[in-house]
């Protein structure tokens, strides 16, 4: 019997013992369990914020279509004042410093009216009327600028110009996109981190690591209906941080 109470005690001994050890262990892991969920709501807190980065800029291309016409009874005639309006348009531009490497020529469209008339007693005054498009493609875009301003001059010569179709409007291009964009992705990146650090501060908290970001598209436009030579572009960069107390 003093044995078999002796063996009990043992038992009961590491029974406790064995129970003790248990015991710590679920209290350091629910320790850091608890941390580790304290620590992971603090990564739950974050703030996102935009940076604007915006800069107006010249174009560096400019795509100019003047489209002449006439009007005639002969053909033939019709098409010989278009070549003799033709030349003097192409003397111009290049009297006023444009390269003539940088002029094209499109060949003359002329329209029979009476071909096209379908019946009534209607009757134009001329039977044929063309049109012809010479097209300036330059990156002289101030020189091209100046030149347009002294188009009446070629007015003044009986050259009749067609302004009405959208499809030869001027158009003024900018091409330097990929040389700026690092530097405007940097400043409008900086620009969302200052805010981003002004609201940290204001709600007594640090700002910590990025925890996603966006670039947005860049955006190129006309300053102005009269200045599209000018360009605007603009990119937002959307960036969330962490906030830690």
């Amino acid at each position: 019997m003093p044995e078999t109470n002796h063996n009990l005690k043992v038992t009961h001994r590491s029974a406790f013992i064995l129970g003790f050890f248990i015991f710590l262990g679920l209290a350091f892991l629910g320790y850091f369990m608890g941390t580790s969920a304290i620590k992971f709501k603090e990564y739950e807190r974050s703030v996102t914020v935009k940076g604007l980065s915006q800069k107006e800029l010249p174009a560096d291309i400019v795509l100019w279509p003047i489209q002449f016409e006439r009007a005639d009874n002969n053909l033939e005639t019709l098409y010989l004042t278009l070549e003799k309006d033709r030349g003097h348009i192409f003397r111009f531009l290049t009297s006023n410093g444009i390269d003539k490497k940088e002029i094209s020529i499109s060949p003359p469209s002329v329209v029979d009216k009476l071909a096209q008339q379908y019946g009534g007693n209607y009757k134009a005054p001329f039977r044929y009327s063309g049109y012809q498009v010479v097209t300036v493609y330059s990156t002289q875009v101030k020189t091209v600028r100046e030149t347009i301003n002294k188009l009446a001059e070629l007015g003044k010569k009986g050259i009749v110009f067609k302004s009405d179709d959208y499809r030869h409007n001027t158009e003024y291009i900018f091409t330097r996109l990929n040389d700026i964009k690092p530097e405007m992705i940097e400043e409008a990146t900086n620009k969302a981190r200052q805010v981003a650090d002004k609201f940290a501060e204001d709600s007594a908290s640090k700002l910590g690591k990025i925890k996603k970001a966006r670039q947005g598209q860049f955006s190129i436009r006309d300053r102005d209906k009269n200045n599209p030579h000018i360009k605007v572009i603009r990119v937002v960069s959307t960036v969330e941080y962490y906030l830690t107390d």
